[in-house]
């Protein structure tokens, strides 16, 4: 059953691979859940553990931490195999949840949320690798594209059923509750990890605790970025600044070399990845705030809008996972970058002539389709990029990408907001700003999937004439 590499017709959900593909996938999906629930119960938690102050340290622990979790599971499991690195996150993860469903004061519970963080990004990266030793490389399209629709999907159940939990019972059982479901999700996968062949240990390597290191230097940076929007805009400015510089010094250690600059097709792939996250959580956070301030929709009208990208997301997911499909990784990932920037390019001409807010939501669809076309390619081309014993640095890496990439834009929207708002006030051309901010990184990202697009395909047609 480990490094399966042998064409198998059968699919991710025949018996071999039933019990990988339900107990991986539902981990995804219940960290996904963690991570839009605590959005919805957030005002509900501040209030009664008198946190306000808080507050959004609550989001960025959880996301900084996940930083550190990727580096560190990335490294045990390439010496040691993904077993001890998934069951030590799952077990940080779980911890994590029962401190923040009992926690009484807000720092207590804050530091759940760093711990939550820690086992989510160990999971995520620990997964990547299970995939690897686990699925043949056909089927990496479909189970990566599985657990695009886990993660979509809480966004579609996971704010109304954790806003029904807290009302119905209490703020708590969003977290103690998980627990639950993440044992039988463990208990599922137990099978598979018992069933790996043993890794042969590799000598330990000192330069992992210096990328540990570095991981928390950039996990403090994206404290400092995520928070920095609530300080004074001339100090918020030159301290974002910093954090930035810091973020991109420390990061490169963790990534492949060559990847700031585009060199090589894994260096690409990753680089690609920071792009295309950047430019959509950029936009999509500042959707619902337009629908709301400007065309006066009620907030759960406007967060249809976020419903209709993430129904697109699943569907570019499935669509390109499909039996048959002919689509090359590199067509894919520039058909999805595309979709994105021409989705975002929507939300902008929405604005800037005030159309109906049926456009924008028509734009997002568009882009979460893209983003559901390129996301699985580049979990399956990072894993065929892989040598054996650095699928977990790879995987830690794009997820590293995705996770600094999203973050780091997110800081300079909110930068953005805060500079125009006091330049000319707030109305339409702020969002106006921001919205072309993220057509422009896509635009950036359609340039760069075409020439990895070109990188691939040199590659293809070198291979065969080696063989000459």
């Amino acid at each position: 059953m480990d490094r399966v590499r042998s064409v198998d017709r059968r699919g991710i959900t025949s018996a071999p691979f039933l019990l990988t593909t339900v107990g991986t996938t539902s981990l995804v999906f219940l960290c996904a859940f963690e991570a839009l629930a605590v959005t919805t119960i957030m005002p509900i938690v501040s209030a009664d553990l008198d946190g306000r102050a808080l507050y959004p340290l609550a989001f960025a622990a959880t996301l900084a931490a996940a930083v550190v979790g990727m580096v560190a599971a990335g490294s045990s499991a390439d010496r040691r195999g993904p077993t001890q690195a998934l069951v030590s996150a799952i077990l940080l993860f779980t911890v994590g949840l029962i401190a923040a469903g009992t926690a009484t004061t807000m720092g207590v519970f804050v530091a759940a949320r760093l711990l939550q963080g820690l086992g989510s990004g160990g999971i995520t990266v620990t997964l990547y690798v299970l995939v690897a030793r686990v699925f043949p490389a056909e089927l990496h399209p479909r189970i990566f594209g599985a657990f695009a629709a886990a993660w979509v999907v809480p966004s579609l159940v996971g704010p109304l059923a954790a806003g029904l939990v807290a009302e119905l019972a209490s703020w708590h059982w969003v977290f103690l509750g998980v627990v639950v479901l993440v044992a039988l999700a463990s208990a599922v996968i137990a099978p598979t990890l018992r069933s790996l062949e043993p890794q042969e240990l590799r000598p330990f390597d000192r330069s992992a605790i210096g990328r540990v290191a570095r991981a928390v230097v950039v996990a403090a940076g994206v404290v400092v970025l995520s928070t920095s929007a609530e300080i004074a805009p001339a100090v918020s400015t030159l301290l974002a600044a910093g954090a930035i510089l810091v973020v991109v010094v420390a990061v490169r250690a963790l990534l492949p070399a060559g990847t700031l600059r585009a060199r090589g097709v894994l260096p690409s792939t990753i680089l690609l990845r920071a792009l295309v996250a950047a430019a959509f959580f950029g936009t999509e956070v500042y959707l619902p705030l337009l629908l709301t301030e400007q065309y006066g929709l009620p907030p759960w009208l406007s967060g249809a809008t976020l419903t209709a990208g993430a129904l697109s997301w699943a569907l570019g997911s499935n669509l390109q996972g499909r039996p048959g499909t002919r689509l090359s990784h590199g067509n894919a990932m520039r058909l999805g970058a595309t979709l994105l920037l021409a989705g975002i390019l929507i939300v902008v001409i929405t604005v800037a002539l005030t159309l109906s807010p049926i456009v924008a939501g028509v734009g997002w669809f568009v882009a979460g389709g893209g983003m559901g076309a390129m996301f699985p390619r580049m979990g399956t081309l990072t894993l065929a990029l892989s040598a054996p014993g650095r699928e977990g640095f790879n995987s830690s890496a794009l997820q590293i990408g995705d996770s600094t990439g999203g973050s780091v834009s997110l800081a300079l929207t909110g930068l953005l907001a805060a500079t125009v708002t006091g330049l000319i006030g707030g109305g339409a051309p702020v969002f106006e700003v921001i919205f072309v901010y993220g057509a422009v990184v896509a635009l950036g990202a359609v340039l760069l999937a075409g020439r990895l697009n070109g990188l691939l395909r040199r590659d293809s047609a070198e291979e065969p004439a080696a063989q000459l």
